[in-house]
């Protein structure tokens, strides 16, 4: 009788936490939905994210295809997210390695060149775990479901990396 007893209150633990994660994950998605631009872009961007993850073999393998990744290098956890920008929120994964923060939209985003011809391209940002110097979460204070991380780098880094890249772009379009 003990061990019928054990195994129903192993059952129920299982159960209850299956429930919470559950919950929890309807109401991410659920927020998720809400605070896009757009809740029929927001969702067809995440069935069509969860395809691509399927299809592809699941999240660690997207990450390697994406970002530059060494071997030794492991993908600790991957979030849907918006990542804010002067032009509004892009929807995209937030991955999170043993070495790097990284982020990739969903969609290619247009962008012009030095001839005025528009270009698509993936938004991508990575900063190396060694620069980055804090990370603040934050909370809406109009809704607070709605929640912000903000990532601050040692010596300017990201602004370092940003200039690099544009002047970059600017010699190999003269």
């Amino acid at each position: 009788m003990e061990s019928v007893k054990d195994v129903i209150g192993r059952w129920g633990r299982t159960l209850g936490e299956a429930a919470m994660k559950a919950e929890s994950l309807a109401g991410n998605t659920w927020q998720h939905l809400k605070t896009a631009p757009s809740f029929t872009d927001a969702a067809m961007g995440r069935i069509a994210q969860s395809t691509k993850v399927i299809a592809e073999g699941g999240y660690d393998k997207i990450f390697r295809q994406t970002f530059e990744t060494a071997t030794e290098e492991k993908l600790q956890y991957s979030y849907a997210c918006y990542l804010s920008t002067s032009a509004g929120p892009v929807m995209g994964l937030l991955y999170i390695s043993t070495s790097k923060l990284a982020f990739c939209s969903d969609n290619p985003m247009s962008s012009y060149n030095a001839s005025g011809q528009t270009q698509w391209s993936y938004f991508k940002v990575v900063i190396p775990l060694h620069q980055v110097k804090s990370v603040n979460p934050s909370t809406s204070t109009v809704n607070p479901a709605e929640k912000y991380i903000q990532v601050i780098t040692i010596d300017d880094h990201l602004v370092t990396s940003l200039q690099d890249t544009l002047q970059a772009s600017a010699l190999q379009s003269v």
